[in-house]
């Protein structure tokens, strides 16, 4: 790492490509995770294993080429946790990446390169993956806006699968107006024309937040218009956590299961990840399934057009770095939790850098019905957050 790279790029020779043309990204740059097939690149995904085990990528991901068709120029590959089995931002392989923020404190994961290398100024988009939060928490604990699009609508080809029911590619910007541009390239789409939509807050959500930030993300959310309070887990938090790590964990085995298998080095805290995804019965999936059906069916029903759900993005902000131990249990169990609402139902979300603590950012998500992201795009930019 140099003085002014803060880890965030993956190591060699820096990855760039000019743009092949013109539109609304025209004069910005963008940089893609280590999951994100790049021509000429190998896709790393993070471990050394892997990344032995591939050759450079014959062509761009298609979220590359829309972003590079869109005007914009590619700056770097960045670093990401291994095979995004993470919201910390920690890789015992290449580094952790240094929150610009809050240099002493996790930058949060697993598209960790691409949030620090945004909110450091080294580009002005930064593409990442967003499966269980990783593209919300580590905007959150960098001071980004950050987008993840309803389950499906961004085609993955050319993207490394984690979790295949789960996986989103998203987005990082340090503006509202850089993520509108982004997000709509990435959609490849157009703005909508939306009216001031309904704002309920998921009081329980709030439950599984530090009370400082709780009281500072519930002032702003009612400065934002969130009048109305429901209970988005319905008593059944708990069934949320086990039904995201259960269908995401059996997923994994599906998409990796080989390459498991064969037995990679994997870090001290990713180990045993993989380790208890690879202990899963099978067998559990169908009820799994089912539940989830009808949660989806449930949030879905919460969220017609027009009505989108606010909530805190992460348990408090970033913590200390070499997160280890019952505090990062703990962490990871309210993280996770929170992220899996969007996750299991398919929906979109962006987190918006709204507050600080104790001089480190608090970001607030809002999630939208299915196919609703223009209108949560469109709210991001208009949203008034006194900054």
């Amino acid at each position: 790492m140099t003085v002014t790279d803060f880890g965030a790029f993956v190591s060699g020779t820096r990855t760039q490509l000019a743009p092949t043309g013109s539109g609304p990204l025209d004069g910005l740059t963008f940089v893609a995770k280590d999951l994100i097939d790049v021509a000429g690149a190998i896709t790393g995904g993070g471990n050394p294993d892997w990344h032995e085990q591939k050759a450079p990528a014959d062509s761009s991901a298609v979220v590359v080429q829309r972003f590079l068709q869109a005007g914009a120029a590619m700056v770097g590959k960045t670093v990401t946790d291994e095979l995004a089995f993470s919201l910390e931002g920690e890789n015992e392989h290449y580094g952790t990446p240094v929150n610009p923020r809050c240099p002493e404190r996790l930058p949060g994961g697993s598209s960790s390169g691409s949030a620090v290398a945004v909110a450091a100024g080294l580009a002005d988009l930064g593409l990442g993956t967003d499966t269980g939060g990783s593209v919300r928490v580590p905007a959150s604990f960098c001071g980004l806006y950050g987008f993840r699009p309803t389950h499906g609508r961004v085609p993955m080809a050319g993207v490394i699968p984690f979790a295949p029911s789960f996986d989103t590619v998203g987005l990082f910007a340090r503006t509202p107006a850089h993520l509108m541009a982004g997000g709509l390239a990435l959609l490849a789409s157009q703005p909508a024309r939306t009216s001031r939509p309904r704002l309920l807050l998921a009081r329980d959500a709030f439950a599984l937040v530090e009370p400082a930030a709780a009281t500072s993300l519930r002032t702003v959310a009612t400065t934002l218009g969130a009048g109305e309070e429901t209970d988005v887990f319905d008593g059944r938090a708990g069934e949320f956590l086990e039904a995201y790590t259960t269908l995401q964990g059996l997923d994994v085995m599906d998409a990796l299961g080989a390459f498991i298998e064969s037995e990679p080095r994997f870090g001290v805290t990713i180990a045993p990840r993989f380790e208890a995804a690879r202990a899963l019965d099978p067998a559990a999936a169908p009820r799994w399934r089912a539940w989830r059906r009808e949660e989806a069916a449930r949030l879905r029903a919460l969220l017609p057009p027009g009505t989108f759900l606010v909530l805190p993005t992460t348990p408090g902000i970033a913590p200390l770095r070499f997160l280890r131990g019952a505090r990062a249990d703990h962490f990871y169990r309210d993280a996770l939790t929170l992220c899996a609402i969007a996750g299991l139902a398919g929906l979109p979300a962006v987190t918006l850098p709204v507050a600080t603590l104790d001089g480190c950012p608090l970001g607030l998500s809002i999630l939208a019905g299915p196919d609703q992201d223009e209108a949560l795009l469109s709210f991001a930019q208009s949203a008034p957050l006194g900054h």
